[in-house]
């Protein structure tokens, strides 16, 4: 919701910057003179877009530059998504829309994301039909950056929702589970797909786990593997605008559009596990104020 206060006890700066606070404070006298349970469910939305904000921005660039570009064109299409995702995220800690712990996970998040895409690209799990100058191993390197937005989502909407956590497991735990799960990326071309057994580890350690967020003043609830699971879905839908603009494709993709399979909301399911796991090490999940379950 805010930040720590200031030097000398000054009042902490809204989590949307200080630049669009006369935006923010036009919202909320619009939505005082709404139904408080129609304002609440608006102003949730609102909170979930800005959370999304690195996010929504890239995909508008996957689209934008579909649309628009020349092959002829002295850039290629993925190198200006390169540069134009770090112009948008130099304006979000420029303009104090993003802390620097965030971008901590985002880079941490780009170099994870970047080194999983050569070694999947490599096997053919998917592949980028489009020419780049800045890539590695047939990489291009703006693909770090939709990995940073999903660590950039969670990282804001822990700080905007000031979401807080009971019966979190042990950070070492948790770490323990990441580095399983992000292991069997990579092995399950070569042994065993070890999946179900992480999705029954995920729930052995999280089932426990309810996130409490705030969207105006009352604090409400829900099961950690509800969210992740719901998160999943919307990753999945991102994903399905990556493949209709080209951007990357699946086998099978090349000759005529499909949808992306529905078993692919499995891996976006573990990727969260990693990407929350991330975050944790920057922002430790902290306890509700008031710890009685309700």
């Amino acid at each position: 919701m805010t930040g720590p206060a200031g030097p000398g006890g000054a009042s902490p700066e809204h989590a949307v910057g200080r630049y669009l606070e006369p935006m923010r404070r036009a919202i909320r006298g619009g939505l005082a003179r709404l139904p408080a349970p129609l304002a609440e469910f608006i102003l949730f939305g609102l909170k979930q877009a800005w959370a999304c904000l690195f996010a929504a921005i890239m995909l508008a660039l996957l689209i934008g530059t579909k649309l628009i570009w020349d092959p002829a064109w002295p850039i290629h299409r993925y190198d200006a998504l390169f540069v134009a995702a770090l112009l948008v995220q130099v304006a979000m800690l420029a303009f104090r829309m993003e802390s620097f712990d965030e971008l901590k996970v985002i880079l941490v998040y780009h170099v994870v994301g970047t080194i999983m895409e050569i070694f999947k690209t490599h096997m053919g799990s998917w592949s980028y039909p489009e020419a780049a100058w800045i890539r590695i191993e047939g990489v291009p390197l703006f693909t770090g950056f939709m990995y940073g937005c999903v660590g950039s989502y969670m990282a804001r909407a822990i700080r905007i929702f000031d979401m807080r956590f009971t019966h979190y497991p042990p950070l070492w735990a948790t770490a323990l589970l990441a580095a399983a799960i992000y292991a069997n990326f990579f092995t399950h071309h070569v042994f065993v797909d070890l999946r179900w057994a992480l999705f029954a580890w995920t729930f052995l350690l999280f089932w426990r786990v309810r996130i409490y967020f705030t969207t105006d003043r009352r604090p409400l609830w829900m099961p950690l593997l509800i969210a992740a699971f719901l998160t999943a879905c919307f990753l999945w839908v991102a994903e399905n605008v990556g493949t209709i603009t080209g951007t990357w494709l699946y086998p099978g993709q090349h000759g005529a559009w499909k949808p992306v399979s529905f078993s692919k909301l499995g891996s976006w399911y573990l990727l969260l596990v990693i990407s929350f796991v991330l975050v944790t090490l920057v922002n430790r999940p902290m306890p509700p104020d008031d710890t009685r379950e309700v």
